[in-house]
């Protein structure tokens, strides 16, 4: 791959599944991956970067489960490859420990949809279905009041991530919501 130009959606795939064996965190890379493209669709963006930005954000955490070194490690390989610029940024934006500011929309998205992603899968996994078409905002937002549930989804990063985004969370939800619907087979819900 050149530097500074954007992998194919195989190329990702192919460096995700060779750093991420857990079946659950791969589901979690496409959710986030499904979220970033609605949200390149909604704002007139370019789909396929936001979309391969949301699918790599996590790439190393197997490999690097601290803080201290996902995802800043995982980014030095992503800039090795040769990785455009502003897609790291945005992996490292995502990281509030980074330091790295979210700048750019993409980035902000980046972030918005994470954490929510997770939290949306927790939510369906709880319902008598395990399906996301059983989950709705207002249970969402219930969960989102309970310390036992979900609770390593940090929900101030929900918050955040939908202010930053300047959307309502409400709508955020439900926008992030009927994204992960359109590959609920994928993620098994």
């Amino acid at each position: 791959m050149t530097s500074g130009t954007l992998p194919s959606r195989d190329q990702a795939l192919a460096l995700l599944h060779a750093w991420i064996a857990n079946p659950n965190l791969r589901k979690h890379c496409y959710a986030v991956e499904v979220a970033m493209r609605a949200y390149a669709r909604r704002y007139g963006e370019d789909e396929e970067r936001w979309g391969l930005t949301g699918l790599i954000h996590d790439f190393d955490w197997e490999r690097h489960p601290d803080l201290e070194r996902h995802p800043m490690q995982g980014v030095e390989v992503l800039r090795a490859e040769g990785w455009p610029d502003d897609v790291c940024r945005a992996v490292l934006g995502h990281a509030e420990h980074s330091g790295v500011p979210r700048d750019t929309r993409m980035a902000r998205a980046l972030y918005a949809c994470d954490e929510l992603a997770g939290f949306l899968v927790a939510c369906a996994l709880v319902t008598p279905a395990k399906s996301l078409a059983d989950v709705e905002v207002a249970s969402v937002k219930k969960k989102m009041k309970r310390a036992d549930f979900a609770r390593n989804v940090n929900r101030n990063d929900i918050v955040q991530g939908a202010a930053e985004l300047g959307v309502d969370l409400d709508e955020h939800i439900a926008f992030v919501l009927e994204a992960l619907r359109g590959i609920r087979g994928e993620l098994g819900l």
